[in-house]
């Protein structure tokens, strides 16, 4: 008798056919060069976005709608800021559905254009009303958060999918360093560099260069993602790719059907808990965060009487710019092993907790302005303080897109998953900056609650992203499964 053929027969018998549970497959590497283009095209949005940040007071405030009146401000920087995400949450699910047909890479080449014509459009306009529509137009044509999502879950698989996702924070969190430093410095430029830009353009027109830096950033953005980034949707890629793409069939028979299918796909059918409850928490998150996004500033810019900090625009582009290069760093370094170690729903819930402290440091500041009547060491100390907060308030992002991406039932409805979550991100981005910075304005005008109504309502509001967060599943949901 064969002795080496019964162990075998008994090693055959008596592994398990289905893993443990507690077993982990091994990480397969990321595609580096496709994802490394990928995070570089999404760097360019958010120095496009948040480039006007530092400076949308005092334009506000120049173009003279507010009659002088410096609590009013909000009101209108609110409106401006809102218009984009109201463009954006009327078109983005037609984006996401055309990149499901026609591939990702024209829709964000359509984007990317579109950003790029419009913040040219923006410095170049002297109306309030150049303003609204240069912002809308924005909106309009803008589906490349959605499409970008899509592209960097066709990229990943289960194994990868929190290293690939963490970067997408971390480059919002870099482009949020750069754009508002970018704008504050570049702003004026005929007051900080006379010598250069002493002509009647700059004059007549003092935003339109970090406008003009910025658009130009997108241009390169396109003509790099022409020449390297590969087509990721399955029945438009090349050959070569398909081959090389993780987690991806190479039949085209098999892509061709489940193409087919997408198409025949109706929204309403995705609408499951599975689906709805990622989304809706992304939806929260999103207005909650982008009202703390546009009260920063604002508080950074509102006089000191009024409750603010009393800065100017280059100051406002430094501490914003410490803020998000602070934030990229450590998403960088720690999220992707924060989530494997307590695993995605604690930490989100952990995360969405410190939006209590977060807005309540804007009172403790406002404080510490009126009792020591000056903008000192104990107001920095403050501002650091809240950076450590805001550093843990984002790592919700990044766990939050794992869940939306993992409760697509099939990779070929991920663009339209994804389409569904932008736009209830859109539609809260779109009310959050006017609701925000309007009860901001009127928490002042008032002195509701000293001035701090808005901070209040807004904790109240963070409650309920609390609960949403506990809802979630418990695990991430093996996509390959």
């Amino acid at each position: 008798m064969d002795t080496s053929n019964s162990h075998e027969i008994i090693a055959s018998e008596i592994t398990p056919l289905i893993p443990a549970k507690g077993s982990k497959k091994p990480k397969t590497p990321l595609p580096k060069l496709q994802i490394g283009i990928l995070i570089t095209l999404q760097l360019a949005e958010p120095i496009a976005s948040t480039s006007i940040f530092p400076y949308i007071n005092q334009l506000i405030r120049e173009l003279g709608i507010t009659g002088g009146d410096d609590a009013a401000v909000g009101y209108y920087a609110g409106m401006i800021e809102s218009l984009f995400f109201v463009g954006q949450a009327l078109t983005v699910l037609r984006w996401a559905r055309l990149s499901d047909r026609i591939g990702r890479k024209p829709v964000l080449v359509i984007g990317l254009s579109g950003i790029c014509i419009t913040m040219l459009c923006f410095g170049l306009s002297t109306t309030f009303w150049g303003l609204v529509i240069s912002r809308c137009v924005c909106g309009f044509l803008n589906g490349n958060a959605v499409v970008m999502k899509t592209m960097m879950g066709e990229l990943t698989d289960s194994t990868n999918m929190a290293q690939g996702f963490a970067l997408i924070p971390i480059v919002w969190s870099i482009g949020s360093f750069l754009g508002p430093l970018m704008g504050g410095t570049l702003a004026r430029p005929q007051d900080h560099w006379p010598v250069l830009f002493s002509g009647s353009f700059w004059r007549n027109y003092p935003y339109f260069l970090p406008c003009a830096v910025a658009a130009f950033l997108l241009v390169l953005a396109i003509v790099t993602m022409s020449i390297f980034l590969e087509e990721t949707l399955s029945t438009k890629r090349r050959t070569k790719f398909t081959s090389t793409t993780v987690g991806v069939s190479s039949s085209p028979d098999r892509e061709s059907l489940a193409q087919k299918s997408m198409a025949n796909t109706s929204l309403r059918s995705l609408l499951t808990p599975s689906v709805v409850i990622p989304i809706a928490n992304y939806a929260m998150l999103s207005f909650l965060d982008v009202s703390f996004r546009v009260l920063l500033p604002l508080f950074f810019s509102t006089p000191t009487n009024l409750g603010g900090l009393g800065f100017d625009p280059a100051t406002i582009g430094s501490w914003m710019a410490l803020f998000g290069i602070t934030d990229g760093v450590f998403q960088a370094f720690f999220f992707a092993r924060i989530v494997d170690w307590i695993g995605p729903k604690r930490l989100f819930c952990v995360s969405v907790s410190c939006y209590a402290p977060l807005m309540a440091m804007f009172a403790i500041m406002s404080w510490i302005l009126r009792a020591r009547g000056e903008v000192d060491h104990a107001i920095t100390f403050a501002l650091l303080c809240q950076l450590a907060i805001v550093i843990t308030w984002d790592m919700a992002y990044g766990t939050i897109f794992l869940y939306i991406t993992a409760s697509a039932p099939t990779n070929n409805v991920l663009g339209a998953i994804n389409g569904l979550g932008q736009t209830s991100a859109a539609v809260a981005r779109a009310v959050g900056p006017a609701f925000t910075t309007s009860l901001f304005a009127v928490s002042k005008e008032y002195n509701l609650l000293g001035g701090n109504a808005v901070f209040v309502i807004l904790i109240v509001l963070a409650g309920g992203l609390r609960w949403l967060a506990s809802q979630l599943p418990d695990e991430v949901r093996d996509r390959d499964e």
